[in-house]
Parts: C-alpha cells; structure tokens; sequence
C-alpha cells in the first residue's frame, strides 16, 4: 500500500488524519511524524481504531498522563483489546509503552507494528515497546471482521490534540518500519542563538537591543537554521527566511514610526532596507541577518517586542516559523559608556610594528605573560587544559563555550593573590603612571592608567574592540603587553590577554588587506575579495599545503553577513573572526594537525550544527568518545574564546558535548617545546575521547 500525500509539502493537522486501510494476513505496520504543540493536555488520544462507523472505536495509540505513549491492542484481533466506547478502558488492558517523557514542539516519528501475537512500537527508528498478546483469530466469529479498519483522530474524548503529522505511511503487511525512518524527514525552522550579537541579556532574560533614530539605533545579528527531524541543517538555496516585529503579548505587528519607517531593518551592504522588502536566502541550512529596530518600546506603552521568522514558500505552520526572545528596544546602552579612554599617550611618533615585530611580540608576550597567571586563574573554570602532557577538561554545559568570568564587580571579589601580583600604587596614585615594580615584570613606565585597565574588565565585545582599536593605534608593544599581563590578572584568566596581544596586528593586517581590497573605501565584490582573503588567512596560518575549501568560504561569507558584495563592516566582522582562528593554525602545536590529510584531524571551518550532525549519523549516535574538532563560530576577537578549538564529542551518556581546548601552556617559548607530545596523542589519551569523528560535507 503506498503513502497519502496530505496537505502542502505532506504536513497535516492531526484532528485531520483519518485513513482506511484493507488489513490482510491479520497484519499491518505504520509510521508517521508527529509534532506536538505546547497546547496539548494529557492524557490525550492520538489515533483510534473506527470500524463500520464512528459508533465502533477504541483507542489505538494513546499518550498518558505522565506523557508516555502508549499502544493498545487491536479490536477483533486480540483478546485483550479495550472496550469500544470506553476511553479509560485502555488503562486496564496490557499494551507496549515507551519509557520516557514525550517530546512537545519537536519532530518525533512513530512506528506501529501489529501482528495477531504481539504489539510493537518504535520511536525515532529504535524499539521502546513490545507486548505479546493473544490472537482472536478462529476464536470468534467476528474475528473475520478485521478486513477493513480507519485509523483516525476522531476527537471527543474532552481533552485537546494540537499537532501536525507528516509522511503518515501504513502497510498491509509487516515492514520493517526502522527503514522508513530515514525518508522524507520534516522540517523546522529554529533561531540559533549562539549566532546573536550586540544584544544584551537582561537579568529578566529580556534581550535588551539599542534602536530608534537612524544616529543611534545599532546593528545586532541573528541567524536562524532550517533543519530536519534529525536535526541536521538542510540546503534549499531557492527558498527565503523573512523578519518581521511583533508585540510579544499579542503577537500583531509593530507599527511604523510617526517618520514612517518600517519597525525592523534589514542592513544588506550597508544599505537598510523594511525587513519585509529583503528576506535573507537559506545557505547550507542557515539564514543570516544583520537587523535593526527603529521603533522603541517607550513609544509603544513600553511594550516588549519579539521577532518571527518564517518562510512562506515551505506553508503556513508552527514548526516553520520561530519566535526571538521578548525584546526591550532603547534608544542608549544601559553599560556604562567609555566617552573618554585616560591614559597618559607617549609623547614621540607612533609606534608601529611590522609583521615580523608584532609575530615575535605575540609569541615573546604569550610566554612572559603566563608567569604569575597559574596560581591567580579562576578555580572554578575547567577546560581541556594542553600543556605539560596532560589536558584537564571543562565544566562547560552542552552549549558554545563560553567560560570566562567578566571582572567582577566588588573589589572583594578579586583574585586571591591580588595583592602579591601588583603592588602598584592606588588608582589615585597611578592616573598617570605607574613606576612601581611588579612581582613578574622589571620596573618600568607604565602610561596606561588603572582606570583604563577597569573600564576593559567591566566593558563589553563591543566597548572593548573600541578601546583596543585605539590602544593599538597610540600604544607601544610594551604597553600592550602591560596591559594585557593586568586584564589577565585581574580578570583570572590570560585568554583575556592573548586577545590584547593580538590586537596591534590585527588591526594593522585587517587595515592594509581592506585596503589592497577596496582603494577607493567601496564596497567589493565577494568573488573578487575571496581570493585576497584566502591568501592572507594561508599566510598567517603559515599553511602552503592546505587552501580553504568551497564550504569554508561559504561559511566566512556568512559570518561577514554579506551577500554578493562586501562592505567594510562586514569585512571587518569577518576579520575579527578569521584573523585569531588563522593565528591559532599557525602555533607549531595546531599547525601539523591542520595540514594533516591521513586522518584529517581539523575537517574545515564547520560550523556547531555540522558537527552535532556528524556525530549523531543516519543511525543514532556514533560510539562514546567519538569526537571532532572545530573552531566556534560565534565566538569572534576580542572575545576571549575568539580562534580557540572546540572538541565537540559523544559522551557516556549518549549525548553531544562541546569542551574548550586551552593551550596556554603550550604557547610558551615560541611554541618550541621539544618534550611535548602532539596534540592528537594528548587528545586520545584523553578518557573521554577515543577516535577521530568524520564529517561529510555536500558539495
């Protein structure tokens, strides 16, 4: 028997589903998706078995009420079958239960098996339930009545059914349902919030964005992600995602502004355009978006916001539309504001530092500046720690590693060897300079005031790109590294300064590319700027063997958030990101892994999803330690994670993790250390971690 087609791209509402099918043998298998809305009240009938008409059913397949979902026998087949009429009835006859909690609001697919001995169901392709019953066959004259059956979701049972199904298959005979798992999976469409930036979470989780006026309102960015039941990011190149803001209390659309401006930009090149003109197209399953808000809650009875996302060609349902968290729009930051950087600038030329200066500068600052750091670093930040053979592992939870504490906010709360690390004068004492000897460095002068180093703790990415912008302009390499030694100190971890160090050559390599670029300041084309760009990643990767692949261009062109022509912000957001991730190929620990083809330990610039996905497979999840490297994509200079790899693994547990390689140690002595042993041996000594994961990616 083949498969109904229902509704567009086969998604059906629920309370809709009613399909009659001729049973020979006595047998029949089914499998379907089902997706579950919030809605939903249990104990709550799915499917029931109708026969000559609606007087004659009995629930088929039922969800309890501690949301465990249930198969029953089958009318005129088995003994044990529940009477017609009485829903409560099923609670008392034997049927096959699956023993966890049912998922709301996520794709599932079920599989029915029926045979005159036994009842089996499957979820996600795996067996959870199997129940042996006795056969009415030649027992009851009736029994001949199991020709025709109607499986539908005929309601009145006084609890509410909110769902959708899709590919709903059914076969006369037994089939092995688990391989019909894998055909045609449905889609869903989900925000990926590890892409945000410039947006501040309220304590209230509120996202706090800065809009309103064209001279005040800032560019904040989101991407959203089209993936399958199996959660795997699927390419439709044809197909648009479209923004639009709402209230989030009643979900109408925000008005324009008393200027007429639309309430949601779209920024495309530097131009803005109403969101609704300018969808954004879906690229290897994700779409990006560079937005602004003109519209202020002040203006609209201080009413939250929120953004959906959509895309109209797939069809009009839950699951291909997702919502933004509610959004407070002001029109100012509510941080603190750096309107002035103090600190005492040097009185001779600018100092400027060539590439091979600035390279020796990193890598002579990267090793004095773990002196003094080991015993002040934050107890309670773990991570894979690289170094002295041994990698110790973070406590981080299933998310994008984030694990660095911002400077804390009372002066009590300061590391525990403060005042052994800098027993410099007071701030009082210091505006202007420091002359007094540290516990590490020589005396020396010091420009860069206390005040300076305190407004880079409390500061956020944004702030903090500013002032290193400017630090790197006026500042001596000296300097820099002073000031990078201090936020480390102070902050409890040196992944603060690492991002200092790399400032001055950064933004001198980013300046001279945009120029050799873009000389006249315009925007480019990306096919022309792609090439310069590949060229310069090589070079400071230190890599000849190895280019970047299609795939990974791809994925820059995402993160600068361009489509067919680069702007100079987007240049620089992609550089930002680019340029750390380059500079960490290039350290002898993570260079040989990087060039190496058999195996190939780093697959490419893969994004969070590609490597859930290749972890999960067609099958389930590959076996624990399974693992794979990749640089985090949302985590871009100066923040402190900015180029640093992630081990995204199978744990014991069967779920996918995500720990942060630290390599601080290994950074020492120009990276020439001669008793360390690779990173992939220390990698695989790791109890966690056992082989090497695969990642296959489409062309």
């Amino acid at each position: 028997m083949g498969t109904d087609s229902m509704g567009s791209e086969g998604y059906s509402p629920l309370k809709d589903l009613r399909l009659e099918i001729e049973v020979k043998e006595r047998t029949f298998s089914l499998c379907f998706w089902v997706y579950l809305m919030n809605s939903t009240t249990f104990p709550a009938t799915i499917i029931q078995q109708v026969y000559s008409d609606i007087s004659q059913s009995a629930p088929f397949l039922v969800i309890n009420e501690n949301k465990r979902i249930n198969i029953l026998p089958v009318l005129h087949l088995h003994e044990e079958a529940p009477d017609i009429g009485n829903i409560s009835s099923w609670t008392e006859v034997p049927h096959a239960t699956a023993d966890f909690e049912f998922p709301l609001e996520k794709w599932v697919h079920v599989g029915c098996e029926v045979c005159p001995n036994h009842i089996q169901l499957q979820i996600n392709g795996e067996i959870v339930g199997k129940k042996s019953l006795s056969s009415l066959l030649n027992k009851e004259p009736n029994s001949s009545d199991l020709r025709k059956i109607t499986l539908a979701n005929v309601g009145g049972d006084g609890n509410s059914v909110h769902g959708y199904v899709h590919n709903f298959e059914v076969f006369p005979i037994i089939s092995p349902v688990k391989d019909h798992h894998l055909k045609n999976p449905p889609l869903k469409l989900t925000i990926d919030e590890s892409s945000a930036s410039e947006i501040e979470e309220e304590s209230d989780g509120v996202w706090g964005i800065v809009g309103g006026k064209a001279s005040c309102r800032r560019n904040f960015s989101l991407d959203v992600v089209l993936s399958d039941g199996f959660g795997d990011p699927v390419d439709k190149e044809n197909e648009q995602v479209f923004a639009s803001l709402l209230y989030a209390d009643t979900r109408a659309p925000v008005e324009k502004t008393i200027d007429e401006e639309a309430p949601l930009l779209v920024s495309y090149d530097g131009i803005e355009f109403s969101s609704g003109e300018r969808p954004s197209k879906i690229l290897l399953g994700r779409a990006s978006f560079k937005l602004k808000i003109s519209q202020l809650s002040s203006k609209c009875d201080n009413r939250l916001f929120l953004i959906r996302f959509c895309v109209p060609k797939l069809g009009d349902f839950p699951f291909l539309e997702t919502f933004s968290r509610p959004i407070r729009c002001i029109s100012r930051s509510r941080n603190t504001k750096l309107s002035t950087l103090v600190w005492k600038r040097p009185t001779s030329a600018l100092h400027q530092l060539s590439l091979s200066q600035s390279s020796a500068m990193v890598d002579e600052s990267l090793e004095h500046m773990q002196c003094g750091l080991e015993s002040t670093a934050n107890p309670l930040v773990k991570r894979f720690r690289v170094g002295h053979d041994k990698i110790s592992v973070s406590v981080q939870p299933d998310e994008e590693c984030n694990s660095h504490n911002e400077f804390p906010t009372s002066m009590d709360a300061r590391p525990t060897k403060f005042d052994e690390a800098d027993d410099s004068p007071s701030d009082s004492e210091s505006i202007g300079e420091r002359n007094s000897p540290s516990n590490n460095m020589a005396s020396r002068r010091y420009p860069i005031s206390d005040m300076t180093i305190f407004k880079y703790c409390l500061a956020g990415l944004a702030e903090r790109s500013l002032m290193l912008k400017e630090i790197a302009f006026f500042s001596s390499g000296n300097e820099i590294l002073e000031l990078a030694h201090h936020v480390s100190l102070y902050s409890g971890c040196s992944h603060h300064g690492n991002q200092i160090l790399l400032a001055k050559r950064l933004i001198e390599d980013g300046t001279n590319l945009w120029k050799v670029l873009s000389p006249n300041n315009h925007h480019v084309s990306w096919e022309s700027a792609v090439y310069e760009i590949e060229e310069k990643f090589m070079k400071i990767a230190s890599c000849d063997s190895r280019s970047l692949s299609h795939q990974d261009l791809e994925l820059l062109r995402r993160i600068a958030g361009c489509q067919e022509y680069l702007t100079q912000e987007s240049f620089e957001k992609l550089w930002c990101w680019v340029y750390p991730v380059a500079f960490t190929i290039s350290r002898d620990l993570i260079n040989p892994i990087w060039n190496s083809v058999a195996p190939k330990w780093i697959e490419g610039l893969i994004t969070k999803e590609e490597a859930e996905a290749s972890l999960r497979g067609p099958a389930g999840f590959q076996e624990p330690g399974t693992f794979t490297l990749r640089f985090p994509t949302s985590r871009s200079w100066p923040h402190p994670d900015a180029g640093c790899l992630i081990v995204t693994y199978v744990g014991n547990d069967y779920k996918i993790h995500h720990r942060l390689l630290s390599m601080d140690h290994a950074y020492g002595s120009g990276d020439k250390r001669t008793d360390m042993k690779p990173l992939q041996d220390m990698l695989l000594e790791e109890p966690e971690l056992s082989r090497l994961g695969r990642i296959i990616r489409s062309h």
